[in-house]
């Protein structure tokens, strides 16, 4: 079994091995906290993910689309109070998930490293960040994560968004969520459960898609 010549991105443990590849990358699978992860050498350049996240339709008028946020916003919007400061990290060329969750009485500064560029916003606090299909494309998830939670109000949460895999080589191979180039790490249920325990934080609340975590008092 080959092993990875980077470390986990997510736990920096050097057990990950050869998990799979197709005619474009290979793929790793730690050992420890169970992320499937691209190795390094095959990432996209700066420029060649933006090209591609150019290319993305997030359009605010449609429903099937807001629909699909919803899935994050909702359950934010169901523990949150109303006025209360969020984050939404990774928001894209079109904010649509900042105007959803402004529409439900809270306080939004976005940030976006292609689209939103503005550090500042990383120097403040947040009572909940939210963060929609984009964890699949940190390149050091432990660093980036480090930070949402080092920004966020001691008993604020965390929700993300993002597709799960199985640890099914099958399944994998023929999953649609991994032809996209700039998706480099995929989590697990277990895969959550490790983040929560590093970071020391309330139990995420699960569902298919959805974790809410909570930065204890």
């Amino acid at each position: 079994m080959k092993n990875a010549i980077d470390p986990c991105p997510l736990c920096r443990s050097e057990t990950s091995f050869f998990f799979s590849k197709d005619r474009f990358r290979e793929y790793y699978h730690c050992q420890v906290c169970d992320l499937i992860f691209v190795p390094s050498q095959y990432h996209l350049t700066p420029q060649q993910e933006k090209e591609r996240y150019d290319l993305h339709e997030n359009n605010p008028n449609d429903p099937g689309y807001r629909k699909f946020l919803s899935t994050l916003v909702d359950p934010i919007a169901e523990i949150v109070p109303e006025g209360s400061k969020g984050l939404d990290f990774g928001s894209g060329p079109e904010p649509v998930m900042a105007e959803m969750l402004k529409g439900c009485g809270y306080e939004i500064e976005v940030y976006d490293k292609y689209y939103a560029d503005d550090k500042k916003v990383l120097t403040q606090e947040y009572d909940f960040i939210t963060c929609c299909e984009t964890v699949e494309h940190f390149t050091n998830p432990k660093k980036e994560l480090a930070l949402l939670f080092r920004i966020l109000k001691p008993g604020g949460g965390l929700g993300i968004q993002t597709s799960l895999h199985k640890y099914q080589i099958q399944t994998f191979n023929n999953w649609h969520y991994k032809r996209d180039l700039t998706h480099i790490c995929f989590f697990s249920e277990k895969s959550f459960h490790w983040i929560h325990q590093e970071f020391k934080l309330s139990v995420p609340k699960i569902s298919n898609t959805v974790f809410l975590f909570n930065k204890q008092l």
